[in-house]
């Protein structure tokens, strides 16, 4: 790999991130449980790695604050323009990852 400075590195870094960020921001038809399904991340796990660092930091972020950064508007309002129910396969695909996880 190419030598990369630190400071370079998280530049790149933080610039991966936000434009992540922006991607799940404007497609909102990709739902969590989906992203939970495939990756084992979703839009909240974000939320609370955000938080987590900026309280390493010495930020002291909510939950909700660091949701908001992520989903581009509060949670709940996310939730209520764009959360579908999720589908019983979805919620099978879900418990079957989890049981692989353990």
């Amino acid at each position: 790999m190419t030598d990369i400075s630190p400071e370079l590195r998280d530049k790149l870094d933080a610039a991966a991130f936000r434009r992540l960020v922006s991607h799940l921001q404007n497609r909102p038809d990709v739902q969590n449980i989906e992203l939970m399904i495939l990756a084992d991340f979703c839009r909240n796990c974000l939320g609370d790695w955000w938080r987590a660092a900026a309280q390493a930091e010495g930020v002291s972020l909510t939950k909700d604050e660091a949701r908001e950064r992520i989903y581009g508007m509060p949670y709940a309002e996310w939730k209520a323009r764009c959360q579908r129910q999720a589908t019983p396969e979805q919620m099978a695909a879900f418990e079957a990852r989890r049981k692989t996880e353990t």
